[in-house]
C-alpha cells in the first residue's frame, strides 16, 4: 500500500481489528483484510504488537503501473492511430489534414495518430493530398495493453511495460503490504504493559504479576542538535598544533582595527604603494585617525617617540644604511585607521616588544611566534576570493639566521601538513628582502599551486624597533581557506563562508588530520 496523507484510523483501534480478523483465519494479506488502512497506520499497529510478540508480519513490496491521463483517453477511446484509422473508414472518398482534425476533435491525436497508422499501413494518402484508410481491420494494440494495466496494475510482458513507461502513458510505484502471522503470546486482548518498576509495586508485590514492557535497544534516540565546529576551526586547530609542536607562541590578535602605522609604516610600506589605496584597503570613517602609538599596560616602558622619528626617518630620509624612499612622510596618513589588511601588523607590534627585552647577554631572546585569524581586503568577491579570509602567520626571530635556513624551515613545516617537494619563487615584498612565494604539488589538482609566502624581514623594519643588527627574522604566511578548501574538496569559498554555506556540511564535516589522506 502507498504510504498516504491521511489516517482512517488510529493504530490502537486497527491493531484490535487486526487480532479479531488473525483469530479467525492466518495467514493474514494486509491488502484484503485491510484494504482502506493507510500504510503508516498499519505499519504502527504491527509494530506495536510484534512489540509484544503478539504477531508476526512479513513487508511485500511490488511495484504497480498506473494510467497517465492520456493513457486513460485510450483505454476509452482506442490509441491515436486507431482513431485516425476509425474517422478516415467512416469517410470513404478520404479527407484532409485540416477536416481530420474536425473529424477527431484533437490536433495532437492527428499528428500522434497519422505517424502510427501510416507506420503499421493502415491508411495512406491520394494524389490530392488527402489520407484514405486502406486496411480492412486493425488491432489496437496499444489500446489492449493499456487495459491489461487498467484492470492488473500490471503486464505480463515487462518490455511492453518498459514501452508505455518510454512513451509516458503509464507510471510505476512501489505498494507495501504485510503478511501476518500469530506470534507466540497471541491474544485477542492487548496486554497493560508497566513501564517503570515503581516502589508501590514493589510493596505490594503487584510487581511479580505486571508485564513489564521490554526495551527497544534497536530504538533510535533523539537526535541530538549539538554544536559543531566549523571546517575552517578543524583546520585551524590542526595549523595551531602544528605551531605548538614547533615551540611557537601564539599572538593576541584582537584588533581588527589597526592604524595604517602599524599596519603599513612599522612595515616599511611606503605612504604612496598600491595596497594602502582605497581600491585595496578598507578605511575607517568614524573616527577616522587613531591616537599617537603608546603603551598599553602600565609596565610597557618603551620609548614609542623615538619609534616614531624612526620610521619617520627611514621612510623620509634612510637610516641603518638604507636609502628609504626619500619623499615627504605624512603623520595624518600614518595615524588613518583601516581594518587590517594583514596580521603582519600584529608581528610588527610584537617584534617592537622583543627589542626591549634583555637576555643574560644584554641582548633580546629568540623568539617565534604565530597567529592565525581575520584580515580584510577590499577584493571583488569571485569563486575563490572574499572580501575577508583568515591569515595564518609565522615569524621566527634568531641570531645567524640565513635564506637557506629559511627554505629548510619551510620543508619541514610544510610537511607536517602532508606538502613535501617545495619549490620556491623570488618574489618582492616591501617588508622582506629577500621573499620567495612557495609552490608544492597538488596531487588532486596534478599542478604545483602557491601555498604561501615567505620572506626575511628588512633591516628598515626591524632597526627602527632597535633590534640589534644581527637579529634575523623569518617571516611567512598563507591563508586558511585554501587549505581547508583542499582538504574538503571545496571549489567555491562561499561554500565555505558566508550565508551559503550548508549547515549539514558543517555538522557532518569529517576531523580533520593534516598529512593524512
Amino acid at each position: 500500500m502507498a504510504p498516504p496523507t491521511t489516517t482512517a484510523a488510529s493504530s490502537e483501534d486497527l491493531a484490535t481489528d487486526i487480532l479479531a480478523a488473525l483469530d479467525k483465519s492466518q495467514p493474514l494479506l494486509s491488502s484484503d483484510a485491510f484494504p482502506s488502512a493507510t500504510f503508516v497506520d498499519l505499519k504502527a499497529a504491527l509494530d506495536r504488537l510484534a512489540s509484544r510478540e503478539m504477531v508476526k508480519y512479513d513487508t511485500i513490496e511490488r511495484q504497480e503501473a498506473l494510467l497517465e491521463p492520456e493513457a486513460e483517453q485510450i483505454a476509452a477511446n482506442g490509441s491515436h492511430e486507431a482513431r485516425v484509422f476509425e474517422a478516415l473508414r467512416k469517410a470513404v472518398e478520404g479527407l484532409s489534414v485540416k477536416e481530420l482534425e474536425e473529424a477527431i476533435g484533437d490536433k495532437n491525436v492527428v499528428k500522434i495518430g497519422q505517424g502510427k497508422a501510416f507506420k503499421e499501413k493502415w491508411i495512406s494518402k491520394t494524389k490530392d493530398g488527402k489520407f484514405t484508410a486502406v486496411a480492412d481491420k486493425i488491432n489496437d494494440t496499444t489500446q489492449e495493453q493499456i487495459k491489461t494495466v487498467q484492470q492488473t496494475k500490471t503486464h505480463p510482458d515487462p518490455k511492453i511495460l518498459a514501452d508505455l513507461k518510454k512513451r509516458k502513458l503509464i507510471r510505476t510505484q512501489n505498494i507495501f503490504s504485510f503478511k501476518i502471522h500469530k506470534g507466540p503470546k497471541f491474544a485477542l486482548k492487548i496486554p497493560e504493559e508497566a513501564t517503570d518498576l515503581t516502589a508501590d509495586m514493589i510493596a505490594s508485590g503487584a510487581w511479580k504479576t505486571a508485564t513489564f514492557k521490554p526495551y527497544n535497544f534497536k530504538a533510535l534516540g533523539a537526535t541530538q542538535n549539538g554544536g559543531a565546529l566549523h571546517p575552517l576551526n578543524k583546520v585551524r586547530q590542526e595549523l595551531r598544533n602544528i605551531f605548538f609542536e614547533m615551540g611557537f607562541e601564539e599572538m593576541p590578535t584582537d584588533k581588527f582595527v589597526e592604524s595604517g602605522f602599524w599596519n603599513f609604516d612599522a612595515l616599511f610600506v611606503p605612504q604612496q604603494h598600491p595596497a594602502r589605496d582605497l581600491q585595496d584597503t578598507f578605511y575607517i570613517s568614524d573616527p577616522k585617525a587613531a591616537d599617537f602609538p603608546r603603551a598599553d599596560s602600565p609596565d610597557d616602558t618603551k620609548d614609542y617617540q623615538a619609534y616614531w622619528d624612526n620610521v619617520k626617518a627611514v621612510h623620509q630620509d634612510g637610516k641603518y644604511g638604507s636609502i628609504g624612499y626619500r619623499y615627504p612622510w605624512s603623520g595624518d596618513e600614518s595615524l588613518r585607521l583601516v581594518l587590517r589588511t594583514h596580521t603582519t601588523a600584529i608581528s610588527a607590534n610584537m617584534l617592537h616588544k622583543l627589542a626591549s627585552t634583555k637576555g643574560p647577554d644584554g641582548k633580546p631572546l629568540p623568539a617565534r611566534y604565530f597567529s592565525i585569524d581575520r584580515v580584510f581586503r577590499n577584493e571583488t568577491v569571485d569563486a575563490t576570493h572574499l572580501a575577508e579570509f583568515h591569515q595564518v602567520e609565522g615569524v621566527i626571530a634568531d641570531y645567524g639566521l640565513t635564506l637557506g635556513g629559511l627554505m629548510e624551515f619551510m620543508e619541514i613545516f610544510f610537511g607536517k601538513m602532508g606538502l613535501h617537494d617545495l619549490q620556491f619563487k623570488p618574489a618582492y615584498n616591501p617588508y622582506t628582502e629577500p621573499s620567495m612565494e612557495i609552490f608544492a604539488y597538488h596531487k588532486g589538482l596534478g599542478k604545483l599551486v602557491e601555498i604561501g609566502n615567505s620572506g626575511m624581514f628588512r633591516a628598515e623594519m626591524l632597526e627602527s624597533m632597535g633590534l640589534p643588527k644581527d637579529m634575523r627574522v623569518f617571516g611567512w604566511g598563507l591563508s586558511l581557506e585554501r587549505p581547508t578548501m583542499i582538504k574538503y574538496g571545496i571549489s567555491n569559498i562561499r561554500e565555505l563562508l558566508g550565508h551559503k554555506v550548508d549547515l549539514e556540511f558543517v555538522q557532518g564535516s569529517p576531523a580533520v588530520l593534516l598529512g593524512q589522506e
